[in-house]
């Protein structure tokens, strides 16, 4: 039976950006991979050609379908919670769903983003971070969310290092506390695609634009902290699935 990854993720183009190395390198290796995006990303500041926030919100979700067909990912869902509001959310409701989802998929590994919110800073990814670090310690917990499905406990949680801190507008990324990173993927002859991966996101490509002269070089490797692992030290690690059993 293949591992099983999960990507948990705030936005449509996330799955490329932060973690498209990733899951190039799990599906070479036969991985089942899965990516649970909360929202649609219809309050995005790079818009397209979406006039409206429900033509966003359709365009970015095909976007994702089209991002997802490159990274080979296995299962792709979106989740229809507000995009620039996740803090203003039920916390312990996000946890739950969260919670269903892993039960159902019941991956090894999870992947998501860091505290600080990402490459951007993005509240919504902080939110996630903290939502997915919940979920994963309580998943296989059978006396916390009990109608979520059958406990399961994955093996392994890491958190998506930035390769540097660009947030629009704004220069509040030049003070901001980093994550510091356990793991480096070099992703050699995956780069292009994961570039490939987020031109699907053609709404997007104001963003890429902005950041690509970190981007040439950022896009070559991915980093991430093993924050927490069921089996082995967290000291060494070798690699996303280095250490885990199959069950």
């Amino acid at each position: 039976m293949p591992f099983r990854l999960m990507c948990i993720t705030a936005h449509p183009d996330d799955e490329s950006g932060a973690f498209g190395g990733a899951l190039l390198i799990s599906h070479a290796q036969g991985v089942q991979t899965t990516v649970i995006c909360l929202t649609e990303g219809s309050a995005g500041s790079f818009r397209g050609q979406g006039v409206s926030d429900e033509d966003l919100a359709r365009i970015r979700r095909a976007e994702l379908e089209a991002a997802s067909k490159v990274l080979g990912i296995t299962h792709t869902e979106v989740l229809n919670y507000p995009d620039g509001a996740l803090d203003q959310q039920n916390f312990s409701a996000i946890v739950q769903v969260l919670v269903e989802k892993i039960r159902t998929h019941r991956p090894h590994v999870v992947l998501t983003f860091g505290a600080e919110g990402g490459v951007n800073l993005h509240r919504d990814h902080t939110i996630i971070s903290l939502a997915t670090t919940a979920a994963f310690h309580w998943a296989g917990r059978a006396k916390l969310f009990p109608r979520a499905g059958m406990p399961y406990a994955p093996q392994k949680l890491y958190y998506s290092v930035p390769p540097f801190i660009s947030v629009f507008n704004s220069n509040e990324g030049e003070n901001a506390a980093r994550t510091p990173h356990s793991l480096t993927l070099e992703l050699g002859k995956w780069k292009e695609t994961k570039f490939e991966a987020f031109g699907q996101h053609v709404t997007q490509h104001g963003v890429l634009e902005r950041v690509r002269d970190f981007a040439e070089e950022a896009f070559g490797y991915e980093r991430y902290l093993l924050a927490a692992s069921r089996n082995g030290s967290l000291q060494k690690d070798s690699g996303l699935f280095a250490g885990v059993v199959e069950d």
